[in-house]
């Protein structure tokens, strides 16, 4: 593939610890892994792609979720959050206090050029479009969805995620960037799934035959 394929260790949360996570998703292929920000990536059996900060943002080479709607002053947390860590990304999803690409811009045009993480099953769940946000993401989460639901199998004939398309706008904003899949069991936060690792396999043999590899 033209763009590296990653995964987010938490598909392989039952493995273990992160060791055990990236030694999982090196066998099954992928080309680097998306931990908890302060791993040290000497002890992984693949490099790290984008460090995830939570629950607060911190001023470097990472991606942390916007902060649920439901705090109290949420809005007001985010903005004196990411003003303060203007290097982390901002990675807006559904129940967040940015959950659309109208208060992305929102968002940005009060806090500065804040960049992107771009999740695919997320932008799906709120009814957006994740075309319309490429051209801001500095990381990009790939896996398939709907409106009112993040994930669903690449298979699902109710998915929404055109991946061609989202390939075509990489290309037409020359992103630089890695991708990674991301699948997860956290029944929780209303993302029950019985197996993420076979679904992340799938989605990535599907990907990297759409993109001819």
């Amino acid at each position: 593939m033209r763009w590296p394929l990653g995964v987010v260790d938490i598909v392989y949360e039952r493995r273990g610890d992160v060791v055990a996570r990236a030694r999982a998703a090196s066998d099954d292929g992928f080309a680097h892994i998306d931990p908890l920000l302060g791993t040290d990536p000497s002890t992984l059996a693949l490099p790290i792609g984008c460090p995830t900060a939570f629950p607060k943002p911190v001023d470097a080479w990472c991606a942390t979720p916007a902060p649920s709607a439901q705090l109290d002053r949420a809005w007001e947390r985010a903005v004196r959050w990411w003003r303060g860590a203007p290097r982390a990304l901002l990675e807006p999803w559904a129940g967040a206090v940015v959950c659309s690409t109208e208060t992305v811009h929102a968002f940005r045009s009060e806090v500065g050029d804040v960049r992107l993480l771009v999740d695919t099953g997320h932008v799906a769940d709120w009814g957006g479009d994740p075309c319309e946000l490429l051209h801001l993401a500095d990381h990009v989460q790939l896996r398939q969805g709907k409106r009112g639901q993040t994930q669903l199998h690449v298979d699902d004939p109710s998915g929404v995620v055109d991946f061609d398309a989202v390939f075509r706008e990489l290309d037409r904003c020359d992103y630089r960037g890695k991708l990674s899949v991301e699948y997860f069991d956290l029944p929780g936060n209303g993302w029950p799934l019985d197996d993420p690792e076979q679904w992340a396999r799938d989605l990535a043999r599907s990907l990297r035959t759409m993109a001819g590899a």
